[in-house]
């Protein structure tokens, strides 16, 4: 999938997740707070684009929405020190990060990894990014909707691990590359999506992304 910002364009690369960054969601899903950012990733194949259809997964349980505040890394990068992290990002979108609640439920309970639960195909729906520069990506507000009704509603000011923290401990782990995707982590009100919903995540500083359940 190609990433575009403005003139720049970039091939979707890896796509990082930050779990439990909002305590409130945390605390819904009966979660201890982490003592540093909890990573998972899903591929590239999980992305769906701006207005194309979101087919769910069928008799895999209930499937929730998690809104997310997204960031795209537009050059190599590695070792950076959380002061200058933000040089390396070049977009910022909203996304989602879908979810087999009872499937992750599941594998959490046995101590095995999430990814049967996150990294299924069209689990990432995906908007449009603005420029990275100039926005305040300690005070970002956005909400999400289903069928018109409010769901969740965040501000990144609530991250328990801010942006740079995040993109300087990701780069202290990998080595960045243009393309890679964070997804920042969820605010509490996430819920279940079904066949012929519409699902709404806006943000008056980025923008309003609209799919329809399938």
């Amino acid at each position: 999938m190609e990433l575009t910002v403005g003139s720049t364009r970039l091939v979707a690369h890896r796509i990082f997740c930050i779990g439990r960054n909002y305590a409130a969601h945390a605390a819904e899903l009966g979660n201890a707070l982490p003592r540093e950012p909890v990573v998972f990733m899903k591929p590239a194949t999980s992305l769906v684009a701006l207005g194309a259809p979101l087919p769910l997964p069928r008799g895999r349980g209930p499937l929730h929405h998690e809104a997310e505040v997204v960031l795209l890394v537009g050059r190599d990068a590695q070792e950076l020190a959380p002061e200058r992290a933000l040089e390396v990002l070049v977009g910022v979108t909203l996304g989602l990060d879908l979810t087999l609640r009872a499937e992750q439920d599941r594998l959490k309970a046995a101590g095995q990894p999430w990814e049967l639960a996150k990294a299924f195909d069209h689990g990432a729906p995906l908007g449009a990014f603005v420029a990275a520069e100039g926005l305040d990506l300690a005070a970002l507000p956005f909400e999400c909707r289903v069928g018109g009704a409010l769901r969740q509603q965040g501000n990144t000011r609530d991250l328990l691990f801010p942006v740079a923290t995040i993109v300087a401990f990701l780069s202290r782990r990998w080595r960045l590359l243009p393309g890679d995707l964070v997804f920042t982590g969820t605010p509490s009100g996430v819920g279940p999506l079904v066949p012929g919903d519409e699902v709404v995540i806006e943000s008056p500083l980025i923008g309003r992304f609209a799919w329809r359940c399938g």
